[in-house]
């Protein structure tokens, strides 16, 4: 989603010198044809024949809206009615092909991103300082905030049902802030005929996804076309809502989070994500639908790698000075011990070595860590360290010799 979808003109944009229009001019016919190739290449619907419909609306979309924002800072008081127009035809045009406005508004901010690229490359070489590209920034995704606002005047104008869709966005947007709760929520939530449950469940979907919109429940909220895709479910995650997510998106990997109270959707959006990123990466097995609660533990052993970096340091910096295939064979023999509490017998069947091995391991072992084996927190962390290790491996079948070496 864009940042708001404020009221066009209800926040003054930031006064830019005007030097910035002679410097943006040159790059407006290759920014324009970056603009289109990238929204071409990431979203289905303009990846159609040049001669289609969606691709002239979207030509015409990106030229007019550089030139408007060049003539903005050119001339902040030059009339702008015929491009803001343009937006708002574009509204209607996706109200009478019977779509929603998903499709634009990724194309606005797919823009808005290609652009900000631009203008990081090419502003250090023109020495524009921080706080002209601050204010820089800040006017390019207002601007976008406006492109947005017209169209959904326009889409409103044209589809009498489209205001409770629009609400709908503005209520997943005020669900996601931090302040989301309260009287405003309530309100929107109102006009959007949605109904606030005391507890919800999000879900994660990859990049990409392709989905059918039709097959979406009434009381689900989502933004399907968004970089990172995903759903707002009423209540928790049951054996039909399964069911249902499965047809909305028939290729599935999706993670569903925690079922949390209204104020914790940003947690559990955050944790089926990063779940999300651990199944595309190995570290967890894929499935159609993953819950995230069943996966929590290596959530938190994984979520700060610096942390687990620094105790690996603190306790194991020992086993640096091994050869890497001895090292790893160290390690499997002290994380058997430590998780099993079992006698070298025990320990040599699990390993599939002779109980004279795992005694020398051991021994070994009790010369790098002393003391650190009999203080229980340095054994709890050296426990973790090392479970971290072994999921990390999952996707990297390389990191335990590379984790210990690189530690001091």
């Amino acid at each position: 989603m864009t940042r708001t979808l404020a009221p066009v003109g209800a926040e003054p944009r930031p006064k830019l010198p005007r030097r910035l229009a002679v410097m943006m001019r040159p790059e407006l016919p290759s920014l324009s044809q970056e603009i289109i190739h990238e929204v071409r290449r990431s979203i289905p619907e303009y990846g159609r024949p040049m001669q289609g419909p969606y691709v002239e609306a979207l030509r015409i979309g990106v030229e007019r809206a550089l030139t408007d924002f060049v003539e903005q800072v050119a001339n902040p008081r030059a009339p702008r009615e015929r491009y803001r127009e343009t937006y708002r035809r574009l509204g209607r045009f996706e109200s009478q092909e019977g779509r929603t406005l998903d499709t634009l508004q990724s194309a606005f901010r797919l823009g808005a991103q290609v652009a900000w690229r631009r203008i990081m490359k090419v502003g250090p070489r023109r020495h524009l300082s921080s706080d002209v590209m601050a204010q820089l920034a800040d006017a390019l995704f207002t601007y976008i905030d406006e492109l947005a606002a017209l169209a959904l005047e326009g889409y409103m104008e044209a589809r009498p049902d489209g205001e409770v869709e629009a609400h709908r966005r503005r209520l997943l947007e005020l669900l996601l802030r931090p302040l989301g709760a309260g009287r405003v929520l309530a309100e929107v939530a109102e006009r959007a005929r949605w109904s606030i449950p005391e507890e919800v469940t999000l879900v994660a979907a990859p990049a990409g996804s392709p989905y059918v919109r039709a097959a979406l429940d009434d009381d689900v909220l989502a933004d399907l076309t968004a970089t990172q895709p995903f759903l707002l479910l009423p209540g928790k995650l049951t054996v039909e809502r399964r069911r249902s997510l499965l047809r909305v998106l028939p290729e599935g990997q999706l993670v569903a989070g925690p079922a949390v109270p209204i104020g914790g959707v940003n947690d559990s959006l955050r944790w089926a994500r990063r779940t999300l990123g651990l199944v595309e990466s190995g570290v967890l097995e894929s499935a159609p639908v993953t819950d995230c609660d069943d996966h929590l533990l290596t959530l938190w052993l994984l979520s700060d790698q610096a942390l687990v970096d620094r105790l690996a340091s603190l306790h194991l910096s020992g086993m640096a000075e091994f050869p890497p295939r001895q090292r790893e064979r160290l390690v499997d023999t002290l994380r058997t011990w430590l998780v099993s509490r079992g006698t070298a017998a025990g320990i040599a069947e699990e390993l599939n070595v002779h109980p004279q091995t795992v005694r020398y391991r051991i021994r070994q072992l009790e010369g790098i860590l002393g003391d650190r084996l009999s203080d229980p927190d340095a054994r709890f962390a050296i426990e973790v360290v090392l479970r971290a290790m072994r999921l990390q491996k999952k996707a990297h079948p390389m990191i335990t010799g590379e984790y210990l070496a690189a530690s001091p």
